[in-house]
């Protein structure tokens, strides 16, 4: 109508539709990327490809994180990490092979050696039928204190190994809990901030339009507009799409499970 009108140029038409052309020219990667990604989700819900595309078809006004189990402390989130629990029983099992090293100490006591089968077959058990038998029932290492030395010193350089392991275990969940905390906090900042960018960039758009139908800006301002807002919107939704990435890895760090 415009141009009709001698409004607008043959040359500003040409630039608007090669504008338009190059935006519908990203679509198709876009939609196979989109698909992939449905398609990937399906198989990680154990689900025939395209199953739940159908339900994901209509995207929900708002996305809504779960949000973290703040009953718990940070001590019991970190602990609830697979390797941290590893870890964790590793070193209680390493304590556990010190007790048995240093019960190698004592004497003891084996019953089955005790009672013995000729004790079994009497049918009238007597005190004399025991005593032959209290020493090969009875087990001590009473010569052999350098070979237990030895596996106690083993035992405990082993829980040693196992208590460096837990610490780094926990270090290691505390820095991914941190990384993660940050990188999050980072990109909620930079939502906020996009969500005016697109507010505002709305408004000019707006104000253009009017501007243009009155005839006091042409068609590649408009046009430019539409670019500045486009491009607004694409940052915005990358940046949640980054969010929730951040809080999948803030609930992986804290061991998940809520």
């Amino acid at each position: 109508m415009r141009l009709s009108q001698g409004m607008s140029t043959a040359r500003e038409r040409a630039q608007a539709e090669a504008r338009v052309a190059q935006v519908e020219g990203t679509l198709p990667a876009l939609q196979a990327e989109r698909d992939t990604q449905l398609n990937r989700l399906d198989v990680l819900m154990a689900a025939t490809p395209g199953t739940h595309a159908a339900e994901l078809a209509t995207p929900a006004a708002r996305v809504v994180l779960p949000a973290l189990a703040t009953a718990l402390t940070p001590a019991e989130l970190l602990r609830r990490r697979p390797d941290v629990i590893a870890a964790e029983r590793r070193l209680a099992a390493s304590s556990a092979r010190i007790g048995v090293a240093t019960a190698e100490y004592y004497p003891s006591v084996s019953l089955s050696a005790l009672l013995g089968f000729e004790s079994l077959r009497t049918a009238t058990p007597s005190s004399a039928n025991f005593q032959p038998l209290a020493a090969v029932g009875l087990h001590w290492r009473l010569f052999d204190f350098g070979r237990v030395d030895a596996e106690v010193a083993k035992a405990e350089g082993a829980k040693a190994e196992a208590l460096a392991r837990y610490r780094q275990s926990l270090l290691r969940a505390t820095e991914d809990v941190e990384n993660a905390l940050i990188r999050q906090g980072q990109l909620d900042a930079e939502r906020l901030a996009l969500l005016q960018e697109v507010d505002a960039d709305v408004r000019a758009r707006g104000a253009t339009q009017q501007a243009y139908a009155g005839g006091a800006v042409s068609l590649l301002e408009l046009l430019e507009q539409d670019r500045q807002l486009l491009a607004a919107r694409d940052r915005l939704v990358r940046v949640q799409s980054d969010s929730g990435r951040a809080a999948v890895a803030t609930f992986r760090a804290l061991g998940g499970g809520w």
